[in-house]
């Protein structure tokens, strides 16, 4: 916790942002969330409940880093049967590939108050280069004295690219299972010491 003298927020370039230091995804305030097609008509929707972050603010915000991990077994579309057809082996293999993994690699450009964060997402054991568009939401202190800041997050990826290729063909043309995969974020950070 920060005493009440000291600053925790700063302007930069007309944002006002937190100051150096580490801030930890809030477990209560956080969505993993994805959507993807189903049978070229509609699209499912799910979550991960498991998910850690550490993002560590520098002195020069578009030098900021962030490290997440999400627990694969965690997934949930609300249905009980998808959820372990997609933590089977034909899917994410969750027996064999505990965590989905990402690791930035840099902030590469900024607008107002969206970023663009590259990194790499590991995927059943494949690691590709991401973009996610970010959207900095504010910053603030909750009413138990911790000080936080809000962001969104999305990106898109090919599913097959990790190695994610089961599908069945439909017989009125098409496949069962979208190869894009939409991944929304959203959360709270809080800073640690």
């Amino acid at each position: 916790m920060t005493s009440s003298t000291e600053a925790t927020t700063r302007d930069w370039e007309g944002l006002t942002i937190p100051t150096p230091g580490t801030y930890v995804l809030d477990a209560a305030h956080k969505r993993v969330g994805f959507v993807a097609r189903h049978m070229m008509v509609s699209k499912v929707r799910g979550e991960f409940a498991d998910a850690t972050a550490t993002i560590t603010v520098t002195d020069d915000p578009m030098q900021s880093s962030v490290t997440a991990s999400i627990q694969a077994a965690s997934i949930n579309t609300a249905q009980a049967d998808r959820d372990a057809h997609l933590r089977s082996p034909e899917f994410l293999d969750a027996e064999q590939f505990p965590t989905l993994e990402f690791r930035s690699t840099e902030v590469k450009s900024r607008e107002g108050n969206e970023f663009v964060l590259v990194g790499e997402l590991t995927i059943k054991g494949v690691t590709r280069q991401v973009e996610l568009e970010v959207e900095f939401e504010g910053v603030g202190r909750s009413p138990f004295g911790q000080d936080i800041f809000g962001f969104s997050a999305s990106t898109e990826i090919d599913r097959e690219d990790f190695g994610l290729t089961w599908n069945v063909a439909l017989e009125t043309g098409g496949v069962l299972v979208g190869r894009k995969v939409k991944i929304e974020i959203e959360g709270e950070a809080i800073r640690q010491g």
